[in-house]
């Protein structure tokens, strides 16, 4: 049995050929099909049917695939001639009626498209015909796909040459995404070698030759000589640097040019030591006028020749030894009496002695202003610190080449006067101070140690060449400024932009680092109100971050540089009744303890411990009523201290001997005393200890204290400690 099908659009019509078991009644029904379906037309007759019928085939094969055809379908083909008339008007009709099918069908084909699913192909089965010849395949689905892909691609033709001219690109930005200009060698070279910390140094051999360095290094020669056979032990020699060969070929001796320097500057010193002490036997003529000065208290006395030219009629007010060379001294002369014209005339100078050389000061510094207070450096006699009227804080670097500084020829002998390094005037802020500076006190301890108050800028850190060190300065308004002294490592002889204040060729400068309200933040409200003046102030040396201001109102305020609070905060007298009382003179005990003397405006003298408000021992008529100017602690006892009143009487405190009284009085004839100081050794046990005084015509005596208040006795420290705990 042969099967022949036919497919269109999803829709399967099925034609079988039974042979010879198919009957008549079927061929009456598909005739009655066809009449029903008008594809047969009896009007137009045979001819007509079988020429629509070749028009209509002939379009159908223009869909099918010629690859799908078997070989029994073009025998089918060929044969269909051989075919009865009634066998073929059969097939024609049931042709026409699948063609009108599908046309029907294909109307309908997009809406049924979209709703379709992947589903099995069913099959319809149709009323077989008759074919001894077999069938035909007609792949209607594939060939409506290919009609509708047809249309759809013209439509999309249309629509894109209808786009087309109106689509269009403009320019908008342009960039470069590399730009790589040509590298010579010599910047490829400095590229690679790198810009860290490195500077290019090159040798122009000609003009023209720009891109070419030219790095040679000295190829080191050294000469040295051999002898075979040796005739001694040694066979041989020669210089074991280039530098230790001279111009002629032979060995320079080594020479350390330091330690020479070191060497003459220390014989230099003796040999004017010993040169003084010719003069003095000579006796000069200032010398034999000391003689007549020396006082019961001491066993010998000299005076330093302050009899120079640029030194008359100048008052002394103000003397200070340095803590580390004790033959050290300054002294302070005011501006003269008498006004002349000249260059000197009004200037302040401070004397820089040492005392063993008398002659003459081995330094002369000299200012605008009037100095008021001076000191040294707490480390070094290198520095010199003043405070003036007018608020500058100076300083003098002594270390600076005489050269670069004012010289003058007085009276056949050369002078030189240095001015100062450094001064705050050239601080234009508002931290400088503006009224007289009464106190100038060196703090030791530096600011790398220093914990408790801060650390200096990373900048001021790379200029240093030395520790630094602090510098205190106090004004009659209780403003309490701390400055720390850098000295720079590089010397601009030109001066620096930056640094006013900072002499051409100076390498030591102020910096600002705190400033304190003594008035409000040591005194209370009921005191603040009567506005206490600051006169005097002093720091602890076992701990320099304390340190105690005297004021005009009696009192004694204690206070530290960070700021934190104290106990107590105040020292007062025995008596409660503050009067109109000036602490003049303050001064720490030297060996350790913390105790420190208070000298008043009253005559009345006060002796204190740090952890106590009121005085261990307080002597109200120690001076009869005068005002004490100067008090000191022997620097060679602890039981011994000395006073100087405003009437030019010295007296001496052991307290060993007398804890009520003083031991010994000295009144100083012929002139008042300005001022006076200690001078002495406590490193040392040959009891040496001096005082120093100052008098109103500039005169300046040193007085060597008998050896009965000078030299230490045994355990001296614990019997004195034994006579406060009797008092307390």
């Amino acid at each position: 049995m042969e099967i022949h099908s036919v497919q269109s659009c999803g829709h399967v019509r099925t034609v079988r050929d039974k042979g010879q078991l198919i009957e008549k009644e079927e061929r009456d029904t598909r005739q009655e099909e066809m009449k029903n379906t008008r594809i047969y037309n009896s009007d137009t007759g045979f001819d007509d049917f079988s020429a629509n019928y070749e028009d209509d085939f002939e379009d159908y094969e223009d869909d099918f695939e010629d690859d799908d055809k078997s070989g029994k379908e073009r025998d089918a083909e060929e044969n269909l001639s051989e075919i009865p008339f009634s066998r073929t008007s059969e097939i024609e009709e049931i042709r026409r009626a699948i063609s009108a099918e599908n046309d029907r069908i294909c109307t309908s084909l997009p809406k049924k498209i979209e709703n379709e699913t992947k589903e099995p192909v069913m099959e319809r089965q149709y009323p077989s015909v008759r074919n001894s010849y077999g069938g035909i395949f007609m792949d209607f689905q594939l060939a409506n796909q290919r009609q509708s892909g047809r249309s759809m691609a013209s439509k999309q033709k249309k629509r894109s040459s209808e786009l087309l001219p109106l689509i269009d690109l403009d320019f908008s930005v342009s960039f470069s995404l590399l730009d790589l200009p040509p590298v010579n060698e010599y910047d490829m070279y400095i590229r690679n070698f790198g810009k860290m910390n490195t500077k290019q140094a090159y040798v122009q051999c000609n003009e023209d030759n720009l891109e070419r360095d030219t790095q040679t290094e000295e190829v080191e020669t050294l000469e040295k000589w051999t002898q075979h056979p040796g005739k001694s032990a040694i066979v041989s020699g020669g210089p074991t640097t280039n530098q230790d060969i001279s111009v002629n070929g032979t060995p320079t001796p080594k020479i350390d040019s330091q330690r020479l320097t070191n060497f003459l500057r220390s014989a230099c010193r003796v040999i004017a030591v010993l040169l003084e002490e010719d003069q003095v036997a000579t006796e000069p003529r200032w010398q034999q006028r000391s003689r007549q000065t020396s006082l019961s208290i001491s066993d010998s006395c000299f005076q330093l020749n302050t009899n120079q030219p640029f030194l008359h009629d100048r008052k002394v007010s103000c003397l200070h030894f340095s803590q580390v060379q004790r033959q050290t001294l300054l002294s302070v002369h005011g501006l003269p009496e008498k006004a002349s014209v000249g260059l000197l005339n009004r200037k302040s100078i401070i004397c820089v002695w040492n005392i063993w050389q008398p002659s003459s000061p081995q330094k002369v510094l000299i200012c605008d202003s009037e100095v008021i207070c001076c000191c040294f450096s707490p480390n070094k006699t290198t520095l010199v610190f003043a405070g003036t009227t007018d608020g500058s804080l100076l300083v003098w670097d002594l270390r600076e080449d005489s050269r670069m500084r004012l010289q003058m020829m007085i009276n056949g002998i050369d002078w030189t006067f240095r001015v100062p390094t450094f001064s705050t005037d050239g601080i234009l802020l508002s931290v400088n101070h503006t009224s007289p500076i009464l106190a100038v006190e060196p703090v030791s301890t530096s600011l790398y140690t220093d914990k408790n108050y801060g650390l200096l800028s990373l900048s001021y850190q790379e200029e240093m060449s030395g520790p630094p060190f602090q510098i205190a300065s106090m004004d009659e308004n209780g403003t309490l400024n701390m400055w720390v002294v850098i000295e720079l490592r590089k010397v601009d002889l030109a001066g620096s932009q930056t640094d006013l204040g900072l002499v051409p060729g100076g390498k030591v400068k102020l910096v600002h680092s705190s400033t304190m309200e003594l008035s409000n933040s040591l005194f209370p409200k009921d005191v603040h109100q009567r506005m206490p003046q600051t006169l005097t102030i002093k720091f602890l040396s076992s701990d320099p971050n304390h340190f105690i201001v005297g004021t005009n109102i009696g009192l004694v305020g204690h206070g530290t540089r960070n700021g934190l609070k104290v106990l107590p905060k105040l020292f007062r007298p025995q008596e409660s009744r503050l009067r109109s009382i000036s602490i003049s003179a303050i001064d720490f005990f030297p060996f350790g303890k913390p105790l420190f003397l208070v000298g008043c405006s009253d005559g009345s003298i006060r002796l204190y411990q740090m952890t106590s408000e009121y005085p261990l021992m307080q002597w109200n008529d120690s001076t009869n009523g005068q005002p004490i100017i100067a008090l000191q602690w022997a620097l060679t006892r602890p039981a011994v201290f000395f006073v100087l009143d405003a009437s030019s009487n010295i007296y001496i405190w052991d307290l060993l001997e007398n804890d009520l009284l003083p031991v010994a009085k000295q009144t100083v004839p012929s002139e008042n005393v300005v001022t006076m100081t200690l001078l002495g050794e406590p490193e040392k046990t040959n009891g040496l200890l001096g005082i120093v005084l100052a008098k109103e015509s500039g005169q300046i005596d040193i007085q060597y204290v008998k050896k009965k208040w000078a030299l230490p006795q045994p355990e001296e420290c614990e019997k004195l400690h034994l006579v406060l705990l009797q008092s307390f």
